[in-house]
């Protein structure tokens, strides 16, 4: 018997063998094993018998295994050991952009325990058949050939002082699970977030998440069998409208796709099988929290897919929020404090994230985390308080962002160099796009002030600070109202006090940076540049190097599909853009936006497919069969 976790080439027969067998003591991982992957030990070969094929093989490990397996200092190589966390956006858009020959100054070794990217935008339509799965996932293993080296495992525990990470390899297939340990030089924490139950009960025990392939896979197998239960003949009025009442909660722009993807299969395919039980009976309802959904869009958008789901029969539930969610019952209370229950088939939780529980592990061990949400990051993506030996980017990192108000009054004097008192609209533009270079936050507000429609979109919060000119005592002038946004023109000026307000206000709405692909998908790029332009290692001062400047987040718009061919874009240069045109649009887009060539293709195919023959809506299948069943 070998050891385990041995890896041997057959010389004769060139087949790759994996033994596994190992003692009962190892399944447990009680006992960790130290690797500098792609290595794993094997001391113990040295002492047993084996095939004679085998021992070259055998004897380069051995002699790669006896160079010394230290925790801290540089691999034998002389290289800086780069352990990546997670194969979401971030990791992905870091490998892919990395240029070819960055081996030769790394050693990069992803891990995680998903071994393929998923394309998470169309996860809605691989959800009801509007695209198939493996369509949008892309191996792990393809993405970071020739670049580093993906192991499939799931890291438990960081050790920062040590500088290792304990992994896990999970029981599957029939495989036991399996524990070792990795020594890193560096460490980029890209690990994602949770799902957020707010502490609701029930939500785990009775919800769909939808953040991964088996969820939506589960979703889709639920609703066709919700169908199959509710077409039985003693199947009572009753027992079908509750079957075929499908509730997403959240109306964020996953739950609006989820909701709109749903609608679509019920309309375009369910409906030809199935008749009435989809006319008279199923329903879609979304349950929103707020007063309208997709709130962090522009609000045209807002009230233009409001309509478009009233219209085409998807229920809106508002300003309500969910106390209680029970097996096949869901419990939510209006802002009135009603209180209803709704019987329903299928429920998918679409809202909020939460810390990663690895990320808040980490900050146990840094005293200079303390975010309830992320690790906190400097402006290069640099873990506070790791001496630059770990990175985070994405959902599981937010980048601590300086307050501009501790400099207003050195802006102010900048803006107002012959002493006025007063600065201009375009004075107050010029001033903040010159300031966006140290405080970011400020650049999205210097763009409004650019022109007359992004004035109009500047909102009432800083309408209210600024007063015309054309009013000496600085009383309101007849038929204007500075708390609105048509009072904004160029004729404004504000005071140095105001100038303060203005930037208190700004500060105060000062926000991480949205759980979204862009954001990872853009940090990942930018980690990716830092690393090719520089020698990254702990203790390395960007601040001196001209070739690295800060992470800045630029915001190309937000698009969602609504459903019936239809969706939204959100441009910050264009404004609104909405519509079957739109909906063309964004089809491309997603299909250009996909990881590999082989997506692109596949993508654009399944569209095709899906508008000439429809949706497999064969998915779901009994899960026994009862053994007094006649066999046919």
């Amino acid at each position: 018997m070998l050891a385990p976790g041995l890896l041997a080439r057959d010389l004769r027969t060139s087949a790759t063998v994996v033994i596994i067998r190992a003692p009962a003591k190892e399944l447990q991982c009680r006992s960790l094993v130290q690797t500098n992957a792609p290595f794993p030990p094997c001391s113990s070969l040295r002492r047993r018998k084996r095939p004679r094929h085998l021992e070259p093989l055998v004897q380069a490990v051995a002699q790669q295994e006896q160079k010394g397996l230290s925790h801290a200092g540089s691999s034998s190589t002389g290289k800086q050991r780069v352990v990546l966390l997670g194969s979401g956006w971030g990791s992905i858009s870091f490998i892919k952009s990395l240029p070819k020959n960055i081996a030769q100054k790394y050693e990069i070794t992803m891990v995680s325990p998903r071994n393929y990217f998923l394309f998470t935008a169309l996860l809605p339509a691989a959800a009801f058949g509007n695209v198939e799965t493996r369509s949008i996932i892309e191996s792990n293993r393809k993405l970071i050939q020739g670049k580093g080296t993906y192991l499939e495992a799931a890291c438990t525990a960081i050790n920062t002082e040590a500088q290792t990470i304990n992994a896990r390899f999970p029981r599957h297939a029939g495989l036991p699970e399996h524990c070792f340990q990795l020594p890193y030089d560096i460490l980029i924490v890209a690990t994602g977030s949770v799902n957020n139950t707010f502490g609701i009960q029930g939500v785990k025990e009775h919800a769909f998440f939808f953040k991964s392939i088996e969820d939506a896979m589960a979703l889709r197998q639920r609703v066709c069998e919700c169908f199959e239960r509710a077409a039985l003949p003693d199947t009572t009025p009753e027992q079908v409208r509750a079957l075929l009442t499908f509730i997403i909660v959240g109306g964020g722009p996953t739950g609006v796709e989820v909701a709109a993807e749903l609608h679509d299969l019920l309309e375009e395919d369910l409906k030809k099988y199935y008749g009435s039980l989809v006319t008279e009976s199923a329903r879609v309802l979304l349950v929103e929290l707020g007063d309208h959904v997709l709130s962090s869009y522009d609000r045209a958008i807002s009230e233009y897919t409001s309509g478009l789901f009233q219209r085409g029969g998807i229920d809106l539930v508002l300003n309500s929020r969910v106390t209680a969610i029970e097996e096949n019952r869901l419990t939510i209370k209006d802002a009135q404090g009603q209180e209803q229950n709704i019987a329903f088939g299928a429920c998918v939780w679409a809202t909020g994230v939460a810390i990663h529980p690895l990320a808040k592990h980490l900050q146990q061990q840094l005293p200079a985390q303390s975010h309830f949400r992320s690790i906190v990051t400097d402006s290069y993506l640099r873990v506070l308080g790791s001496d630059s030996t770990i990175w985070a980017l994405g959902d599981a990192a937010t980048v601590d962002q300086p307050r501009a108000l501790e400099r207003a009054e050195e802006l102010f004097d900048q803006a107002d160099p012959n002493s006025k008192g007063k600065l201009s609209l375009a004075e107050l533009q010029t001033i903040m796009q010159a300031a966006s270079k140290e405080y970011s936050h400020l650049e999205e507000h210097a763009r409004f002030l650019a022109g007359k429609v992004g004035l109009k979109r500047w909102g009432g919060m800083v309408a209210g600070k600024l007063q015309s000119n054309s009013s000496s005592n600085g009383a309101v002038p007849q038929g204007v109202s500075y708390g609105g946004l048509e009072s904004l023109d160029e004729t404004c000026q504000v005071t140095r006090e105001q100038f303060k307000d203005i930037l208190k206000s700004i500060d105060k709405g000062l926000r991480a940076l949205p759980a979204t692909g862009q954001v990872a998908g853009q940090q990942g790029k930018y980690l990716a540049k830092t690393f090719s332009d520089t020698a990254v290692k702990s203790g390395i001062d960007l601040n001196r190097d001209s070739k690295v400047q800060p992470f800045r987040y630029k915001h190309a718009g937000s698009t969602a599909y609504v459903g019936s061919d239809r969706a939204v874009f959100d441009l910050p240069k264009l404004g609104t853009v909405t519509g079957l045109g739109a909906g063309f649009l964004w089809r491309g887009f997603e299909t250009y936006r996909q990881i590999s060539f082989r997506n692109q293709c596949l993508v654009v195919s399944d569209f095709i497919k899906t508008k000439i023959f429809g949706r497999d809506v064969e998915f779901g299948q009994a899960e026994e069969e009862p053994s007094s069943l006649v066999k046919y």
